[in-house]
């Protein structure tokens, strides 16, 4: 049964999304509510990071500062530790002292240097094709007792149906967006073969055949000469309307 704790986090995590423009802005209040949750669970104070894998390696998505962020890109850069650790395997990773841990040891030292001296990366699967993983930073070793790593696991297994959701939404965004293009692509090209064909008194083939030979002389994109070509007959930008 879940916990009032975690019904709660649900529901802040559920206002975040609504209110969220894109999935990076939810990322970021995400990361933000776990790194608070788990520096109450703590005592101190916990950074957190986001990172997210969508079919291809891992990247920083977001995370609760400024700081947290660069810390997550300490890891991507050297392409291994315990948060890339933790999304392969997806089982949690915990370094409890940079000093002594001997896993990673690059890693370890510039975490070190930037006053970095325990860690906990913990998986979430989100899709068949996603993964995403909560880095988090504490400042002093051993910092992630029992206590404090049920809690950041407890709040990544409230996260997981809401991350779900964020990362599906915004999916959706990008293959309505990237159709709209399309459509405005193909009504380009097709209001610039109507102007050739009236010009040249020719057929839509020899039109288009006119236009792709532009294209290929000017070393640029079909839908480019083809927006081009309209503005400067109608002085206005090309647009697709669509009826609701």
């Amino acid at each position: 049964m879940p916990s009032s704790a975690d019904n709660e986090s649900v529901q802040h995590l559920q206002e975040i999304l609504v209110g969220a423009e894109n999935v990076v802005e939810f990322l970021s209040g995400l990361s933000g509510l776990a790194a608070a949750s788990v520096s109450e669970a703590a005592g101190d104070d916990i950074e957190c990071a986001v990172t997210l894998k969508l079919r291809r390696r891992p990247a920083t998505a977001a995370g609760s500062s400024a700081r947290a962020v660069t810390l997550d890109q300490v890891e991507q850069a050297l392409g291994d530790g315990p948060c890339i650790r933790a999304l392969r395997e997806m089982t949690p990773m915990v370094i409890d002292d940079v000093s002594t841990d001997p896993r990673w040891k690059t890693y370890n030292q510039k975490l070190a240097e930037l006053n970095v001296h325990s860690t906990l990366g913990v998986p979430l699967e989100i899709a068949p094709e996603a993964s995403a993983a909560l880095n988090f930073f504490a400042t002093k070793p051993r910092a992630f007792t029992p206590d404090v790593y049920d809690k950041a696991v407890g709040f990544a297994a409230a996260a997981h149906n809401t991350l779900h959701l964020s990362v599906r939404i915004d999916t959706a965004q990008n293959r309505a967006e990237d159709l709209e293009a399309a459509l405005e692509s193909r009504t380009a090209i097709n209001l610039a073969c109507g102007v050739i064909m009236a010009q040249n008194r020719c057929s839509q083939e020899e039109a288009m055949e006119i236009l792709t030979r532009v294209s290929s002389n000017r070393n640029r994109k079909l839908r480019d000469v083809a927006r081009e070509l309209i503005e400067q007959l109608s002085g206005s930008p090309v647009s697709t309307h669509f009826d609701s």
